[in-house]
């Protein structure tokens, strides 16, 4: 009962030609999962959802049915302040994550204060068979460890990565074209040395180049390391 109230409340927030919009961005989902519904209602909907006593009701009534619960799902994780009960229901929550966008947005606040645990956590998800999980992994270093909590040996992590999936070699070169942009020499010997595949190092190298944090001395220099 509870899931079908919320379902409800994201039919009646649906907009037909925002739903046409979405399904060209993720083409890998069924498209009559993709209900319509905006980011920021779904953010303010998790936001009031998150309080919710029952609301463990919906997280646990996996799969979901549309593409638009999967994203509340990941909004009200997002919301928790406790890290051991967050990291317990995303754990449940990722074998179900079937697309990019609810991959990257599922991003819990509180992890910032408890790096040291959730890079225990990365090192189990980078190596999952579910290549959602895996890039759910290579996002959270990015967006974690590539400030002050960054060292050269996470390189490693995401260097073994080996996938034939499109979204996770995309997430892998988003990782080391932003280290690029954040950490350019302790970067540079993943080119040099070769630790990933062709085509991954190709994409880091061409969205470094596209990217305004590089300098065009820098840009030149990667360049000369395309294989």
């Amino acid at each position: 009962m509870y899931s079908t109230q919320i379902r409800k409340m994201l039919t009646e927030g649906c907009e037909p030609e925002y739903a046409q919009f979405t399904r060209k961005l993720i083409p890998n989902i069924p498209p009559d999962s993709v209900l319509g519904v905006r980011t920021p209602q779904l953010r303010a909907m998790a936001k009031k959802l998150a309080k919710d006593t029952d609301i463990e009701v919906f997280l646990h009534d996996l799969p979901h049915l549309y593409f638009e619960e999967n994203q509340l799902h990941g909004f009200i994780l997002s919301e928790y302040k406790d890290f051991e009960r967050c990291i317990c229901e995303v754990e449940r929550f990722l074998p179900f994550v079937d697309n990019w966008a609810t991959s990257d947005q599922l991003s819990p606040k509180m992890f910032k204060k408890h790096r040291p645990e959730l890079l225990i956590y990365i090192k189990k998800w980078i190596v999952s068979a579910h290549p959602y999980t895996v890039r759910f992994a290579i996002g959270m270093l990015m967006e974690h460890f590539l400030n002050e909590d960054f060292e050269p040996s996470q390189f490693a992590l995401a260097a073994a990565v080996r996938s034939d999936e499109y979204y996770v070699n995309m997430m892998t070169a988003w990782y080391f074209a932003t280290a690029l942009a954040k950490q350019y020499e302790a970067t540079l010997p993943v080119l040099q040395n070769g630790m990933l595949d062709v085509w991954t190092h190709n994409k880091t190298i061409q969205k470094a180049r596209e990217s305004y944090r590089i300098t065009p001395e820098q840009k030149e220099f990667l360049k000369t390391l395309k294989r």
